[in-house]
């Protein structure tokens, strides 16, 4: 199954680290709101000890959870770039594989929120003609975000213009 995944002759780049750093940071938040919230329904409204136990238990839980999963979720994207075409890889359970022809590319953004500009990392976001096709990057280095999107831009209009 993983040949159904791999390019040709070519190498996966991954994305940032700081992109499950990212993440996890906000799940991190997440749960401690859930968990202010449960100490909260407790002082306030009196409600059973062990209930509040049960559902700091299940908090704690979930916030393991996601964050092995974030993590792996995060070291499973990757791209490739190719003479007629990107290649966009991501998912461990259910795994995705995106192949955008330069040619159909329509524009290329970046988007970087507040977060994301304190870890560093940028998204690329692929546009085509159709809305199925199109395609993103999360967890880019800036420069690297920079650079694929002028590359792609530039390889975009070259290819437009041949067909």
């Amino acid at each position: 199954m993983p040949e159904l995944f791999a390019p040709p002759g070519t190498e996966w780049q991954p994305v940032s680290p700081r992109l499950a750093a990212l993440r996890r940071v906000i799940l991190a938040v997440v749960a401690g709101l859930a968990l202010v919230t449960l100490g909260v329904l407790w002082w306030l409204l009196e409600v059973p000890g062990w209930l509040v136990g049960l559902g700091v238990a299940g908090v704690l839980t979930a916030a393991v959870v996601g964050w092995l999963a974030l993590g792996r979720n995060a070291r499973s994207w990757g791209y490739c770039e190719r003479d007629e075409d990107l290649y966009i890889k991501h998912g461990v359970t259910f795994r995705e594989l995106v192949v955008v022809p330069y040619g159909r590319m329509q524009y290329v953004d970046v988007h970087t929120g507040p977060l994301e500009q304190a870890f560093g990392v940028a998204s690329v976001h692929l546009h085509t003609a159709s809305p199925g096709t199109s395609a993103r990057i999360p967890g880019l280095p800036r420069e690297e975000a920079a650079r694929l999107r002028d590359k792609l831009t530039s390889l975009g209009e070259a290819q437009a213009a041949g067909l």
